[in-house]
């Protein structure tokens, strides 16, 4: 169950080691992906083939679905699920489609005219994950706001079913985001597929998608050695819940558990007040986990997370800015009070009636989000993810004569005469 710390009793080197999460010290994961990465550089489809076998226990003779295979397993889908997948794709299209603006037109300067616009990356890959869980809410999180922003081309890789397949769900967002081709690959073979391209995969120009410690370390590798960029490094998924007396016992503890059943490598994390809410909330957990079906992989989470006694909401708050979550629950109806104190947080849930779940499924809101403290620099998936923002200017006669001579200036301070020219030639026509 959680371990308890005294957040008064812990020095910066202690909370810095307790904030600490997914690392690869010896670098086995690194050494293990960078091989993975290697045989897919070098035999393409074989190697993808190969590792479905190994690592997904399914023998592929082909590794993808077309748009007439993707259709016949969306039919097998049920009424109550079908609406809930369209409640949630109108409600993520629409959050997302307000971030679609176009930005004015600035006049720095009589004649100077400056502004960006933006044009949509090309071509992206979308890693769904599968695993231990399928998970076609990400499907919608990845796609609904790559379709917004125009992409040319979407290549989806998600891990085989047993079965060699997709699962109804999964084929089902396909058909709603008129995906034609599913790539039947998982793990960090997917994303060197992805990032180098296979004699059936395209390569793509961004990366996007969470994923366990093999993944995260994939998209980290590939992006350091291609031409392309990732979303972020987004691991193995986390919340922190800020709880006080007004907090309830049961909310908190379920959503606890909802992070924990990710998977073992989950963590989350209690930041209480007194330690009379947290043994109330242990005492929930127990109760909770007992009867979840995935209780051994929430289990082996809830016993690799923890629980830190704070003296007050604001002190919470600090402990939360260094830990930096993916998500953050503030479970109290103070907390209006300390949303200005929020610093470093990928997505944020406010009060006891609002759970995680909904930012997961069907709020609205993005769910793929940094994680293991990249918070403190990365935000999560938006549209703006997926453009790319072009700067434009323009200048008039009038423009080049009252720019010119400070760019005059500038460049010759630089020693740059060539850039100093440019202008001055301009100066000399725009003054005729």
């Amino acid at each position: 169950m959680l371990k308890i710390y005294q957040y008064r009793e812990l020095n910066r080197e202690a909370t810095q080691q307790l904030v600490s999460r997914n690392a690869d010290e010896n670098n086995t994961i690194g050494e293990r992906v960078e091989s993975i990465i290697a045989a897919v550089k070098a035999e393409g489809d074989q190697a993808l083939i190969r590792f479905a076998e190994t690592f997904d226990k399914v023998s592929l003779s082909k590794l993808y679905l077309n748009q007439a295979e993707i259709a016949t397993i969306a039919a097998q889908i049920g009424d109550e699920q079908r609406l809930a997948i369209d409640t949630a794709y109108n409600n993520i299209h629409k959050f997302h489609q307000s971030q679609l603006k176009k930005e004015a037109q600035v006049e720095t300067m009589p004649g100077v005219t400056c502004w960006r616009e933006f044009r949509p990356i090309e071509k992206v890959g979308l890693y769904i994950p599968g695993g231990t869980a399928v998970l076609p809410s990400t499907f919608l999180m990845l796609g609904v706001p790559a379709k917004i922003a125009g992409c040319k081309e979407i290549v989806v890789c998600s891990p085989p079913q047993k079965d060699g397949s997709i699962n109804c769900y999964i084929a089902y967002v396909a058909k709603l985001l008129q995906i034609d081709r599913v790539y039947l690959v998982g793990g960090a073979q997917a994303v060197a597929a992805m990032a180098y391209g296979t004699e059936s995969m395209p390569k793509v120009d961004k990366i996007f998608g969470p994923g366990n410690q093999y993944v995260t370390k994939a998209k980290t590798i590939v992006q350091s050695t291609t031409p392309t960029a990732i979303d972020m490094p987004a691991g193995p998924s986390e919340v922190l819940v800020i709880a006080d007396e007004t907090s309830n016992p049961v909310f908190v503890a379920a959503d606890l558990l909802a992070q924990a059943e990710h998977g073992v490598d989950s963590q989350a994390v209690l930041v209480a007040t007194s330690e009379e809410i947290i043994a109330k909330t242990i005492a929930e957990l127990e109760k909770q986990l007992a009867v979840l079906p995935r209780k051994e992989i929430a289990a082996q989470a809830i016993d690799n997370s923890y629980a830190v006694v704070a003296a007050d909401l604001e002190e919470a708050m600090a402990f939360s800015n260094e830990y930096a979550p993916e998500h953050l629950i503030l479970a109290t109806e103070s907390w209006q009070k300390i949303t200005g104190l929020i610093s470093n947080a990928g997505s944020v849930f406010l009060g006891n009636l609002t759970p995680e779940s909904a930012g997961d499924y069907a709020s609205g809101t993005n769910h793929t989000l940094p994680t293991s403290a990249y918070a403190k620099s990365y935000s999560g998936v938006s549209v703006d993810s997926f453009v790319k923002k072009i700067t434009f200017q323009h200048l008039t006669a009038q423009g080049i004569n009252n720019l010119g001579t400070t760019v005059e200036v500038l460049a010759e301070l630089e020693g740059l005469q060539a850039h100093k020219n440019a202008v001055t030639v301009r100066k000399s026509l725009a003054g005729k």
